[in-house]
């Protein structure tokens, strides 16, 4: 029985994330938000609907550490640097149904395929400074 209790958290949980990634979707596409809270916003919204993770899941424990902590708070920083009546507008608006596929989802593969790229770019550039400079 406690069982049941404690997955039925966890998927209440789940569905307030769901809910808050849709209000964050439409905050970042209402005219009010500031233009660092889109970019931010777009990160947030972009990682949550990739299909690629930035740490893959099939790694034990690390692979879901990402979705269980990243994106919570990635959510609440977005969550606070949005405008207190344009959350609300767009919280009222959440019902709607939004379909996270096709074009804007491999969009947001792109951008976390993109990150990746970077953090290699970056590595590379680090180690070579660090082991060809002596």
């Amino acid at each position: 029985m406690a069982d049941l209790k404690k997955w039925a958290k966890v998927k209440a949980w789940t569905e307030r994330l769901r809910r808050e990634i849709r209000v964050l979707y439409l905050a970042y596409r209402h005219p009010g938000t500031p233009a660092y809270a889109k970019a931010w916003v777009a990160c947030v919204v972009a990682y949550a609907i990739s299909p690629i993770d930035l740490i893959p899941d099939f790694i034990p424990v690390l692979g879901y550490l990402d979705d269980l902590v990243l994106l919570p708070l990635g959510i609440w920083l977005a969550v606070r640097m949005i405008p207190a009546d344009v959350l609300a507008e767009c919280r009222a608006r959440a019902g709607e149904s939004i379909e996270f596929s096709g074009p804007l989802k491999w969009a947001a593969a792109a951008v976390i395929a993109a990150i990746w790229a970077a953090a290699v770019v970056l590595i590379v550039a680090f180690l070579r400074r660090l082991f060809c400079a002596a």
